[in-house]
């Protein structure tokens, strides 16, 4: 016993001080969990600011302070409510009704009501179409052109209404933030430079008490939890920009949890008699995306504009190999832009779908007019240049690694049809600094392998497709596609909305703006010996706080 306790308060050396998380030698990071109550997480995240309007990459740890008023889990589980203990809609499917906890408080004690959730959507609405429109960060102002109003009736009551029928009262994941702490935020401020410095103010069961960028987020437990103060002395999630520290630190018993792990270290530690292992399909999809921006931005040839370079393309590369090399199995094939885990709206696309054939990528591209003119073994474009494509490749911020082998085989399978790349690997930083929109200085760029992390309602899966999201990395646009994510976005009925998503996932399939490559599955492990209440479908939810409101040292 007092061998592990000595392990468990060991700080990682060597392998993790070489890592993302160059954390100082006397941070209480990689202290013991058994002794001081403190639950400590691992995960590749590079947060830059806590301030949920001004950047997409501090889900996580912010998730853990903030509550959504609804959003994915709380339909999916009755007992991982957000910010509203329960919700209606009214018969003219317009109207919605939300009640909200009664009597819950924010970490600092002061009422949390229907005002707070109102300010928060009102705060977003109100700066559309002002010159610092709330659009640059996770809090932003993506489907409230769909709502008519928002106002609080009384404490506990959240009035929504929609100009016309509309799921997105209950699927839009907008964190509710306090009022009182955020009134005075200027919108020119909120996008940008506010940091949102801790001690943060939430209802969420664990408050962002401490951030230091790129080493970790200490947490204190909120003493005004409406289920009651966590049983736990407090978390500390530390940052990585790869998997290996946080197989080390489970295996050390440094860390209690650790997700986004490689396929062999999920391997390695299943054999581990202290470590519960878990994989389950999520909603994250690699890809391969073409620059087809013409003008400011575009790529070093306009073949990346034409859908049959991009079709033929599609033919070299296998998903299969994919699969089962880079990620030993532990992916589906990719295909379209819906992945399996969404079973309501997911199609393998068969009666349309590529299949891998070097031959054939080779005829097309012929037909298409590229070439190898010269049989120097590199095909010209059709302005007579030779193909030398950049390619360019990272992780986003809270996403699962993707695995270097998938870009090698990628970059092999081109160069074997005359298509040679040079490949740039990005950190997240400036992968979304390269991938921004043209007029915000990104492109420039040929071809793009990165991930995407989405929420299960129709219109966060056609995002990547439409010409007003900031995630379409392919700068691909198409009025039809744009056309049928507004029908979506306007429609409750199932079937209706099911057939409007098959077919745009079917337009962009024959566009071929993205190549999926797969569907990763996350793969994550415990330690078994400090903390029990972890979850059995999933250990950590990807979507919400839990199980860290109702986690318990283990005595």
């Amino acid at each position: 016993m007092n061998n592990r306790l000595l392990n468990r308060r060991t700080i990682l050396k060597a392998g993790l001080m070489g890592s993302a998380a160059s954390l100082v030698m006397s941070s209480s990071a990689f202290a013991s969990s058994c002794g001081d109550r403190v639950v400590r997480i691992g995960g590749m995240a590079a947060p830059d600011t806590m301030n949920p309007f001004a950047t997409w990459g501090a889900f996580w740890p912010i998730a853990f302070t903030y509550d959504f008023l609804v959003g994915v889990d709380a339909q999916r589980h009755t007992d991982r409510k957000g910010f509203a203990k329960e919700w209606s809609v009214a018969e003219d499917d317009l109207t919605w009704t939300f009640k909200i906890w009664p009597g819950m408080k924010w970490s600092d004690g002061k009422p949390a009501t229907a005002r707070d959730a109102a300010f928060t959507y009102n705060y977003l609405r109100d700066s559309i179409g002002t010159p610092d429109e709330l659009n640059a960060g996770w809090n932003n102002t993506g489907g409230l052109e769909l709502v008519e109003s928002i106002a609080a009736l009384d404490e506990t009551t959240l009035q929504i209404v929609t100009k016309s029928p509309t799921r997105w009262p209950v699927e839009n994941v907008t964190m509710i933030v306090p009022e009182h702490t955020w009134k005075d935020v200027s919108y020119a401020d909120a996008r940008a430079t506010f940091r949102n410095e801790p001690p943060l103010v939430g209802t969420g069961p664990m408050i962002v008490a401490e951030f230091q960028q790129g080493q970790f987020a200490r947490f204190t437990p909120n003493p005004y939890f409406r289920t009651g103060q966590p049983a736990t002395a407090g978390m500390i999630f530390n940052f990585f920009n790869t998997a290996d520290p946080i197989a080390q630190g489970l295996k050390s018993g440094s860390l209690d949890y650790g997700f986004y792990l490689t396929a062999a270290q999920w391997t390695d530690l299943s054999n581990d008699s202290d470590i519960k292992v878990n994989e389950s399909r999520v909603e994250q999809r690699n890809f391969l995306a073409f620059n087809t921006a013409s003008g400011k931005g575009s790529g070093s040839t306009k073949a990346l504009q034409d859908p049959a370079f991009r079709d033929a393309i599609g033919y070299a590369i296998d998903q299969k190999t994919i699969v089962e090399r880079a990620f030993r199995g532990h992916a589906d094939l990719g295909g379209g832009l819906i992945p399996p885990v969404m079973a309501d709206y997911y199609s393998d696309l068969g009666d349309i779908r590529r299949h891998f054939d070097l031959t054939e990528a080779g005829r097309r591209l012929d037909d298409a007019g590229y070439r190898d003119v010269n049989s120097d073994g590199i095909r010209e474009d059709k302005e007579g240049n030779g193909f030398q494509l950049e390619l360019i490749t990272g992780n986003p911020s809270g996403n699962m690694e993707i695995p270097v082998a998938a870009v090698q085989l990628i970059a092999g399978w081109l160069g074997q049809i005359g298509i040679p790349l040079s490949v740039t690997q990005l950190d997240s930083g400036a992968l979304n600094a390269r991938t921004a929109a043209p007029a915000k200085g990104g492109g420039g760029w040929d071809l793009l392998i990165e991930s995407s992390w989405i929420s299960p309602t129709p219109h966060e899966m056609l995002t990547m497709g439409t010409s007003h999201h900031v995630r379409n990395h392919s700068y691909w646009t198409n009025e039809k596609f744009d056309k049928l994510l507004s029908d979506a976005d306007v429609t409750v009925d199932l079937k209706k909305s099911q057939d409007l998503v098959d077919k745009a996932a079917r337009l962009i399939y024959t566009e071929a703006p993205y190549i999926m490559l797969c569907y990763p599955t996350l793969l994550e492990a415990r330690r078994k010996d400090c903390f029990e209440g972890w979850g059995t479908q999933d250990i950590m939810s990807m979507y919400s706080y839990y199980p860290f409101d109702r986690l318990r040292p283990i005595n």
